[in-house]
């Protein structure tokens, strides 16, 4: 059996309110809380879970490969919400996406500041990529 990633606890400032703001952003459903969570199910193996029984928390990066299609559609729900966003870790307020020449990827934060990326390639690949 390979080893997935089944779910992880996101922090959050209000459970509740993250994770409807991650739902709506990734095409998403939020079903509500369940005990101390607030879940979102992104796909067969995987769940986050927002929880916001911490008074303190560091900002955390969450990196998601997506098709062309899905990166369209929420790349449109990012502007259409007016998010700021970038083309970098470094530089997220520039309002441009990078175009990697075999994909592309931008960052954009979420409503406890941690760090959202869709990228249309994976890390491995613009490596690879790069090295070759």
């Amino acid at each position: 059996m390979s080893i997935t990633l089944d779910h992880t606890i996101v922090p959050a400032h209000d459970r509740v309110a993250a994770a409807k703001f991650f739902a709506d952003l990734f095409g998403l459903e939020y079903k509500g809380p369940m005990g101390p969570f607030a879940p979102v199910r992104i796909n067969d193996t995987l769940t986050f879970d927002f929880d916001d029984r911490w008074k303190n928390f560091e900002a955390h990066h969450y990196a998601f490969h997506v098709g062309d299609g899905e990166f369209d559609a929420i790349f449109s729900r990012v502007t259409k919400a007016g998010l700021v966003y970038g083309s970098q870790p470094w530089s997220l307020t520039d309002m441009k996406v990078e175009e990697t020449g075999r994909g592309r990827k931008v960052y954009f934060r979420d409503l406890s500041n941690h760090l959202l990326e869709i990228r249309t390639i994976t890390s491995g690949e613009e490596i690879a990529s790069r090295n070759s």
